[in-house]
């Protein structure tokens, strides 16, 4: 796989330029990948050169705090077992749960996304009114939920398949037939690449994913006339 990829093939999204209207508000980007790619780690540095990211995974998280309507209808149907002691969702219970059945991993997604679709258009709200000229967000099922029309470009960050096992095996102290399930039920990363306008290699040093990152940034201001 090259470290950079440019797709302009996907219909669902068009790229012409921008009228003076248009100007004053914020190109969106979507940043997706497979879980354990290394999506955090190419949006911090992508702060650390100047771009507003807002992380959907942390809307998500504010969507389902106690108290919250999503909250509630979750707490409803899985019942009070999916609580820690503070009260809040025992987000890794949820997910072996999810992991096990496709029925409740849709009634989940029912609870929680339309609720992170109101946050994200908040974000967007606040991001005209600062006059940010791209606001990226970072959404790990992005492509799964059809969020990817809601985006003028998207990006993917892309590792091996073994790789990433061993990295969420790592991360969350799992085994491999757990860390394999959890990739299972996401869209394999092969066609997530083919739906995206950009894709940055993450399977080598954090130096060359940085020397990536710093190349799609260039390209990526220079096809939106960011100067």
């Amino acid at each position: 796989m090259t470290p950079m990829h440019t797709d302009q093939s996907n219909k669902d999204r068009t790229h012409t330029d921008r009228t003076d209207e248009q100007m004053n508000i914020p190109v969106k980007l979507g940043i997706t990948g497979g879980i354990g790619s290394g999506k955090s780690f190419v949006c911090n540095y992508l702060i650390e050169k100047g771009l507003r990211v807002v992380s959907a995974d942390e809307l998500a998280r504010n969507a389902v705090s106690p108290g919250t309507p999503a909250y509630d209808k979750i707490v409803g149907y899985f019942g009070k077992d999916i609580l820690l002691d503070d009260g809040t969702l025992d987000r890794k219970k949820l997910r072996e749960i999810i992991t096990r059945d496709k029925e409740k991993k849709q009634m989940l997604e029912q609870f929680v996304h339309p609720e992170v679709f109101l946050q994200m258009d908040a974000a967007f709200q606040k991001s005209i009114q600062q006059r940010d000229p791209v606001i990226a967000v970072e959404v790990p099922l992005l492509f799964e939920t059809g969020m990817d029309v809601f985006f003028d470009y998207v990006l993917t960050v892309s590792v091996d398949p073994d790789l990433r096992v061993q990295r969420i095996m790592a991360r969350d102290q799992i085994a491999r037939t757990e860390a394999e399930a959890l990739m299972k039920i996401q869209m394999p990363e092969a066609e997530k690449i083919k739906k995206s306008d950009f894709v940055i290699d993450n399977n080598g040093t954090i130096s060359q994913t940085r020397t990536y990152i710093d190349r799609f940034y260039e390209n990526f201001k220079n096809k939106i006339k960011l100067d």
